[in-house]
């Protein structure tokens, strides 16, 4: 049964896609969805008022959706990525950024503070990495307490997002028509 019935601000250029218990259909331009109410995407959805793309957070814009980007591509997640680079997209981070987001490391397109935000997210995303002190320290040295519990959460909860799919059985995947 569709319910909710709510226009997203984006294009997916495919049919239908599902995550969670949620099935992403292209009904007419813009892309339309179906949510199935579910304990997951519940906890979710409160996740994503707290730090999600619409949420107000003291960190720019821009470096908390190139955090949600990496994460996303991080986690391999086919809906995420297309969502988080579209999102990036618009809310101005340059095509080149949004393409070279895997490789960041190795570009001279991204700034200091946000070379300093993606490692951040690297390491907590992997959570053992040996020198995750050297990173906080790093980005201490360039965000404040706040924004820095800001880049976390988000990063925290992108994984959740992926964590949360995961304990459903589910992977994003196309469904056939």
């Amino acid at each position: 049964m569709i319910a909710n019935l709510s226009p997203l601000a984006f294009r997916i250029p495919f049919k239908r896609l599902s995550i969670f218990d949620v099935t992403i259909v292209d009904l007419c331009p813009p892309l339309f969805y179906a949510r199935q109410h579910t304990p997951f995407l519940d906890i979710a959805t409160r996740m994503a008022e707290a730090f999600g793309y619409t949420a107000d957070l003291r960190i720019d814009t821009r470096i908390a959706q190139l955090l949600r980007l990496r994460v996303a591509q991080k986690n391999e997640c086919a809906y995420c990525v297309i969502l988080h680079a579209e999102t990036a997209r618009n809310v101005g981070i340059s095509p080149e950024k949004v393409d070279n987001i895997s490789s960041w490391w190795q570009s001279d397109l991204f700034t200091g503070k946000e070379k300093a935000a993606l490692q951040y997210c690297d390491a907590l995303s992997y959570g053992i990495d040996r020198s995750f002190q050297e990173w906080h320290d790093n980005v201490a040295g360039l965000f404040s307490a706040r924004e820095i519990e800001e880049i976390a959460a988000i990063v925290i909860h992108m994984n959740v997002w992926t964590r949360l799919k995961l304990a459903q059985g589910q992977m994003p995947t196309f469904v056939d028509d």
